[in-house]
């Protein structure tokens, strides 16, 4: 039966970031939609920007287009409005999919689910910015995020990031599991994936026990829906 997706990026890009997954989706006879948050277009102010922003955008695109029984995705720090959103319309979510991504608990912001070290360094990055946001070093881009592909292509990539509003790593969520009013939420986990340090501070499985699942595992980096977004994209439709 088709699904609808609906894919929510992570930290730094846009829906652009999607595409090659949704390509492959489409081609498997679904529809998929990726959205680009406020502030993560080139150009945007990211200044005063809060996660209450990001989460309204999602709820708003997915009742302009007057769109049902939706899957509902999202990849890294995009669990943060994925959730919120689903919360906010629920009869409209089929089924949520966490792919190498936080799953938020009440209250509790990305800043609070990351070594002391990157908060603090986060912090540092906003705070020397002018417009509170943070911009991704290459070295760490390149070392966890998108190990492996080419270095013309990390360079690439990185240079298409914008910086990220640091308001969306700042805030958390008033809100309660999204397992605890039945929709059915599973996880893609990248076995690759550097971005959190392998451990209890990894994302595998602190979030998927968050969910009550075990994660699906596909090959890839954090950037997988780049770099092996045909392994990603069957995941998805598996979950």
């Amino acid at each position: 039966m088709p699904e609808t997706f609906v894919l929510i990026p992570g930290a730094w890009v846009g829906g652009w970031a999607w595409r090659p997954v949704a390509q492959r989706l489409r081609a498997a006879g679904h529809r998929a939609m990726a959205l680009t948050l406020p502030g993560l277009t080139d150009g945007d102010n990211p200044r005063e920007l809060r996660l209450s922003h990001a989460v309204d955008y999602v709820v708003a695109e997915i009742r302009r287009r007057d769109l049902r029984g939706i899957t509902l995705v999202g990849h890294s720090w995009g669990g943060y409005p994925v959730t919120g959103a689903a919360h906010q319309v629920p009869d409209r979510v089929r089924r949520l999919i966490y792919c190498n991504a936080f799953v938020p608990e009440d209250g509790r912001p990305l800043l609070e689910e990351i070594p002391p070290f990157h908060a603090d360094l986060f912090a540092q990055l906003a705070e020397a910015s002018g417009n509170n946001s943070i911009t991704l070093p290459y070295e760490a881009w390149q070392q966890s995020f998108i190990q492996d592909a080419t270095e013309s292509v990390r360079r690439l990539v990185h240079a298409l990031l914008v910086p990220q509003p640091f308001g969306y790593f700042t805030d958390g969520l008033d809100v309660p599991p999204v397992t605890s009013f039945g929709i059915p939420a599973s996880y893609v986990f990248s076995t690759e994936d550097l971005a959190l340090p392998p451990g209890e501070r990894g994302f595998n499985p602190r979030f998927p026990d968050r969910l009550g699942v075990t994660a699906i595992e596909v090959p890839g980096s954090h950037a997988s829906c780049l770099t092996r977004p045909y392994e990603l994209a069957d995941a998805l439709l598996k979950a």
